[in-house]
């Protein structure tokens, strides 16, 4: 069978159930900076060091948690999951990636409801985020070499970083730079086919924007699965969209929310390590308690999991025809794009000072020269960050 994506491994390729828990609740305790510190982290667990797979087949599966709603990272996860150890791999890596991080976010908003403060973690951040920055450029650098195949996907990439640095749309860009690579390459029958398809995807994910009916007062558990479960069912994009999509049915449509609480839950799903879908578990906390933060967590989460279980072995079948072969390639390439991007932004935020850009690279040399495992690298990063700030830095 090899090394092809989406496919379950034969009893001969199969590895250890424990291998996959152990490497995803590691993953889900240290896994610091969003999505794309994620993925960078994945890839260097799974293509670098253990050598499950390779670059070509990582970013197919990446490109395929792009065509997707959900939370990017999550998916990728239970996408590798399955890709190592079949359908209970697939269940093993998502739980372990998620349970530690909502278990972190469950102790904040129970920390939150009876002190009544913010979590505090500027410390942390301080330290935690310029080593993000050079574990994401490593990995940009590394899939890059296997993604930018030719001009058109270099320029594809290139055209995609500029765009959102300009300020274009993540959706339209990650899905028109793979439409235009796909027209290029297969021809117009693919781009009426393609455009129906964004048209679709359009159509689908608008009514989730609006708030639920009803302005109901009293909470119920039933309603805060039906949300949830839409949220996850149906979100693409970043922390930022998901505070409008809870916003609008938790804050305006059911009242159960102030604005200040949900920007406190975005905030604690950013801050803590593993998805930042975890937000919901903080949400369902303050509505309903753990009863609540286990329903939340639960409905966002489960359309993840049914999505790959369907697309998962659906992937072989794309790298078979030219036209769905470049629609890949063109989503590998403006996922990328948007990756090399965000960190362009992210790293504004993080490298404010002389110890701050010293992190970053020494965090770089570790991993280039040493080959640190950057979960380690984030950690130590923290530490610092506290230390330093403790001491008055």
């Amino acid at each position: 069978m090899g090394d092809t994506p989406g496919t379950a491994p034969s009893a001969a390729e199969r590895g250890p159930l424990g291998e996959v828990a152990r490497l995803f609740l590691l993953l889900g305790t240290t896994a610091f900076g969003g999505p794309a510190a994620h993925i960078a982290m994945m890839r260097e667990q799974v293509v670098t060091r253990r050598r499950w797979i390779t670059d070509a087949t990582f970013l197919d599966l990446l490109g395929a948690t792009n065509l997707i709603p959900g939370p990017n990272s999550t998916e990728l996860a239970i996408h590798l999951g399955f890709r190592r150890a079949g359908w209970r791999g697939l269940l093993v890596a998502g739980l372990s990636f998620i349970i530690p991080a909502a278990l972190m976010v469950l102790a904040l908003a129970w920390a939150y409801v009876e002190y009544g403060a913010r979590p505090w973690a500027q410390d942390l951040l301080y330290g935690v985020k310029p080593v993000v920055i050079a574990v994401v450029i490593n990995a940009i650098v590394g899939l890059g070499r296997t993604a930018v195949s030719g001009p058109l996907l270099a320029a594809a990439g290139a055209a995609v970083f500029a765009l959102f640095l300009a300020g274009g749309d993540e959706l339209l860009l990650l899905f028109g730079g793979a439409l235009i690579v796909a027209l290029i390459r297969g021809g117009l029958a693919l781009g009426r086919g393609g455009t129906a398809g964004v048209l679709g995807l359009t159509t689908l994910v608008a009514p989730a924007a609006a708030p639920a009916a009803g302005g109901v007062s009293g909470y119920s558990a039933i309603t805060l699965f039906l949300v949830m479960l839409k949220v996850g069912a149906l979100l693409y994009g970043s922390g930022y969209v998901l505070l409008a999509f809870l916003r609008g049915d938790l804050v305006d449509g059911l009242g159960w929310l102030t604005d200040q609480e949900l920007l406190d839950a975005i905030a604690v799903g950013q801050v803590t390590p593993g998805p930042v879908f975890t937000t919901a578990t903080f949400v369902g906390y303050l509505v309903g308690g753990v009863g609540g933060a286990i329903v939340a967590t639960v409905a966002i989460f489960v359309p993840s999991f049914l999505f790959v279980g369907l697309i998962g072995p659906l992937l072989p079948r794309l790298r078979q025809h030219v036209w769905t072969a470049a629609l890949l390639d063109g989503v590998n390439v403006a996922a990328l794009g948007l990756m090399a991007a965000v960190t362009v932004v992210l790293a504004r935020d993080a490298v404010v000072d002389v110890v701050s850009g010293a992190l970053a690279l020494l965090a770089a040399i570790a991993l280039v020269r040493f080959r640190v495992n950057s979960a380690w690298l984030v950690l130590g990063g923290g530490a610092i960050g506290i230390l330093y700030r403790g001491l008055g830095g």
